[in-house]
């Protein structure tokens, strides 16, 4: 999600330490520490500007957030929701996605929900993906075992990737949704291009899925 140069946003973000982790690589293995308590975690990669999050960390008390995104404004915007509304379960990252080893311990990771990624769909592009198998190799590490990835956007093209790589990757799809929103699927909290694509008519697709452990394999 791209969005304009928000004036102030690095400094928004110096001044809020308490929701936004300046060197979250400290953290590595110890997030339990930083949330001061052992709940599960679940990181959103690429946030947009935090609805998702901010309306999961509402509804879900009992779980950590974390909100995952490479634009310093798009981190600001979420902030913006986070002091709003006072969520003590979340904590934002200005980090690139693909590092995510950096800060996640090997197991660390509860749940991964991947929302309206960028589906960069020239060929060349392709280990840009999110769920490219140069990202989900990651993301297999971080997570524990049967650990799930929630995967929604509005591009056909992409979903139907997604689909195939998870497969050819090895991992089990859990479920899948076609027009997600004219499914009896109850939950279900929408990010802001969800707002925007499904008012338009536009199907939402959705999986979930989640890697085999070394006995399904």
């Amino acid at each position: 999600m791209r969005v304009r140069k928000r004036t102030g946003a690095e400094e928004m973000l110096a001044e809020n330490p308490q929701y936004v982790v300046s060197e979250p690589e400290i953290f590595k293995g110890k997030w339990a520490e930083r949330f001061g308590n052992d709940h599960p975690i679940h990181i959103e990669i690429g946030m947009g500007k935090g609805q998702f999050i901010t309306g999961m960390a509402k509804a879900h008390p009992e779980i950590n957030y974390i909100g995952i995104d490479m634009q310093v404004s798009v981190v600001s915007f979420a902030l913006d929701k986070v002091l709003e509304q006072e969520l003590p379960n979340v904590q934002l990252l200005h980090v690139d996605g693909s590092a995510l080893t950096n800060y996640f311990a090997k197991g660390e990771v509860d749940q991964i929900y991947l929302n309206f990624s960028d589906p960069w769909p020239k060929t060349r592009h392709e280990k840009r993906r999110l769920t490219s198998k140069e990202f989900l190799a990651v993301d297999e590490v971080i997570l524990k075992p049967n650990g799930e990835i929630h995967f929604k956007t509005d591009n056909r093209g992409l979903f139907e990737y997604s689909l195939a790589s998870f497969s050819q990757y090895g991992m089990i799809l859990k479920k899948v949704w076609l027009d997600l929103h004219a499914s009896t699927y109850e939950g279900n909290v929408m990010t802001e291009y969800e707002q925007k694509f499904s008012a338009k008519g536009q199907p939402i697709y959705r999986v979930e899925a989640y890697f085999k452990t070394k006995e399904e394999k």
